[in-house]
């Protein structure tokens, strides 16, 4: 698909346009993005959801009994929502994509961006007034109205140091005032796109208000400086050490002087600045799973022969649900596919097929090194037999 073709669910902008316009720099209402839209799960099935082990989930009662803006974290007892209000409260279950594939399919609307920035679904349930304060996110974020309306109310960009209310769960901003123009009430199948730090307020218009939130990762200075300087460290030799070879003789031994500063500055960048290493840490973080205990790596290691038999058989493998995959290249053959958090060397047309979303059957055998990087990613539990996920899904 072309950039510059027009995309309907960006209000006909394409996606150069989008991404030169808008994409972290200012908002987007788009008047039926998704037309004819139908919610993929319905509010019953979303708490039931909410109930689940695992599933993270949380409750906010704006007017709780232990005060203004009380938050509970789930899983929750199904008896929990018949002693709510009528109003005024919100849930919100993060990574629905993992759990429910249709859901899921939703993400491939999104191909217009990077899927390895892609973080999850997130989705929130509201009766009328249900809301969860004005509020900044420091991540890009598509906001799909899935059923009933919600009223939503811009406040524009928000300093890091913004005050927020003390002595509560959630980061809601003491000040909000509400931008000329930015106040709208999305109808199912509407979106609004948000740049990071942009101030916003959401607030259900209606009974049954759904609204699902595709997030995009965004790791941040500190996360990043202090992940790439572990993994550097656990290859660097212990031989690389701080070296003043030539110095001169210090006018006084105690003195920390700026030529000092200077080596030991030009030691750590010449370190960090290698891009292959870079490259390799950067495609390993921006995969690793949101949830770890969600991959199930298997018991007994798999034959390549056992599993070249079986896809010959007409077996089917998926990428398990909150997998992610994602490749660089290191030459025109060879490349590193980079699966939940860890990477391999192997053919660039095999780390293409598993990073994309076409099926992994028996033609994926052509490709070389395909039996035994499949066994091994069958092993760290990123890929599933289909039939076997099936059934598993079903007994669920």
């Amino acid at each position: 698909m072309s950039s510059d073709a027009p995309l309907p669910m960006l209000g006909g902008l394409s996606a150069a346009d989008f991404l030169r316009d808008h994409w972290q720099r200012r908002p987007l209402l788009i008047r039926g993005a998704f037309s004819g839209f139908e919610c993929p799960l319905t509010p019953d099935e979303l708490a039931g959801l909410a109930c689940e082990e695992g599933v993270e989930a949380r409750l906010v009662e704006e007017h709780g009994e232990g005060g203004p803006w009380q938050v509970r974290h789930g899983p929750f007892d199904e008896t929990v929502f018949g002693t709510l209000p009528e109003r005024d409260w919100t849930l919100l279950v993060q990574a629905v994509d993992h759990y429910v594939p249709e859901v899921a399919e939703l993400l491939e609307a999104f191909d217009f961006l990077p899927r390895w920035r892609l973080d999850d679904i997130m989705i929130s349930y509201a009766p009328p007034g249900g809301s969860v304060g004005p509020h900044v996110d420091q991540y890009d974020v598509f906001l799909l109205q899935g059923m009933g309306r919600r009223r939503w109310q811009l406040g524009g960009l928000v300093p890091d140091d913004a005050p927020i209310i003390a002595g509560i769960d959630l980061r809601i901003l003491e000040r909000f005032e509400v931008e000329a123009g930015n106040d709208w009430v999305l109808e199912p199948g509407d979106m609004l796109y948000l740049p990071p730090g942009w101030a916003h307020h959401g607030v259900s218009q209606s009974d049954d208000c759904l609204t699902l939130s595709v997030g995009f990762r965004a790791p941040s200075a500190d996360e990043a400086i202090t992940s790439f300087a572990d993994y550097l460290g656990e290859q660097l030799p212990a031989s690389l050490r701080y070296s003043d070879a030539g110095m001169a003789a210090p006018g006084d031994p105690a003195e920390l002087d700026d030529e000092a500063v200077a080596r030991m500055r030009r030691f750590i960048l010449g370190t960090l600045d290698d891009p292959a290493r870079l490259a390799q840490w950067f495609g390993r973080v921006m995969t690793q799973p949101k949830y770890v205990d969600q991959l199930v790596p298997n018991e007994t290691p798999t034959a390549p022969e056992a599993l070249v038999a079986r896809l010959q058989e007409g077996a089917e493998l998926i990428r398990s649900p909150g997998s992610r995959f994602a490749w660089r290249a290191l030459d025109e053959q060879d490349a590193t596919l980079f699966a939940d958090g860890d990477g391999a060397e192997c053919a660039l047309p095999l780390a293409r097929l598993l990073a994309s979303e076409a099926p992994l059957d028996a033609e994926a055998l052509a490709l070389p090194g395909a039996p035994e990087l499949l066994a091994a990613l069958l092993d760290a539990g990123s890929l599933a037999w289909a039939d076997e996920f099936e059934a598993d899904e079903f007994e669920g």
